[in-house]
């Protein structure tokens, strides 16, 4: 057996429901500076256990191979040593049981590499910023908000989070309390299988473009010009929000073409 490459420590896990968790996690060493929306690789050992709810492994990895894959990071850019992820459990998958099953104290691979184009900070300083999100593809704007929005009031930024029933609003507390402590922020909420208890919206995150909710409750308007927007979750909500933006002028943004449409490529 090779020596471990295990190189951080959880000092935290919250389960917000059975498959859906915040991970915390202590490195040993400090990482270099990062930019919000930015991912880094989380690992663990095929010899680790599985989460009790998981299923067998579609395909079985050996015990000795250090599976790793990409999560976005959901802490401010300020908090170099503590990484937060918002982590969505596959049963059948080879690395997300063995994180689900992780308790705190246990010891866990983080690359010391961080990277990615998913950066808010590469928008203009007073342009506006949507957000809109599913599942945990919420961790960005997380990183977006806890490092910027005080330093951006110029900006009005909004985030539109779809999801099927009122528990699966990942950070509904801490969104709405931003909501009600910033000015230029806008939390937006949507349900498609809500039941009597909610208040809010119950469209389709098209529809809620089409309905002009952004300018009715957040003041900010479709346009190229004036407001980014970013894409970040299900494969399929991006493809129809993005070809929805694109018939309102949008360009995908690029590292040799930039535009107003920033689109993350991998999602978990």
């Amino acid at each position: 057996m090779e020596e471990s490459k295990y190189n951080a420590t959880v000092v935290g896990k919250i389960l917000l429901r059975p498959d859906i968790m915040t991970l915390r996690l202590d490195t040993d060493e400090p990482r270099k500076e990062f930019s919000a929306g930015q991912y880094t690789l989380l690992g663990l050992y095929g010899r680790e256990e599985r989460s009790p709810n998981s299923t067998p492994e579609t395909d079985p990895v050996d015990p000795d191979k250090l599976i790793q894959r990409p999560y976005s990071i959901a802490s401010a850019t300020t908090q170099l040593e503590q990484f937060e992820f918002y982590i969505s459990q596959v049963k059948s998958g080879q690395l997300t049981p063995r994180l689900f099953n992780l308790q705190p104290g246990d010891r866990i691979f983080v690359s010391k590499r961080i990277v990615g184009v998913f950066k808010l900070a590469e928008t203009p300083q007073k342009q506006d910023i949507v957000m809109i999100a599913t599942g945990t593809g919420m961790a960005p704007y997380l990183s977006f908000l806890r490092s910027y929005l005080i330093e951006r009031p110029d900006s009005k930024m909004a985030i539109i989070q779809g999801a099927a029933k009122q528990w699966d609003l990942g950070y509904y507390s801490e969104l709405t309390f931003l909501d009600n402590s910033f000015k230029n922020f806008t939390y937006i909420p949507t349900l498609t299988e809500a039941d009597s208890t909610w208040n809010g919206h119950e469209l389709w995150i098209e529809d809620m473009l089409e309905k002009n909710v952004l300018k009715d409750e957040a003041g900010i308007e479709i346009d190229p010009e004036k407001t980014h927007f970013f894409l970040c979750g299900n494969p399929k909500m991006v493809e129809n929000v993005s070809g929805w933006l694109h018939e309102k002028d949008y360009k995908k943004h690029t590292r040799k073409e930039p535009g107003a449409l920033h689109i993350e490529e991998f999602w978990s």
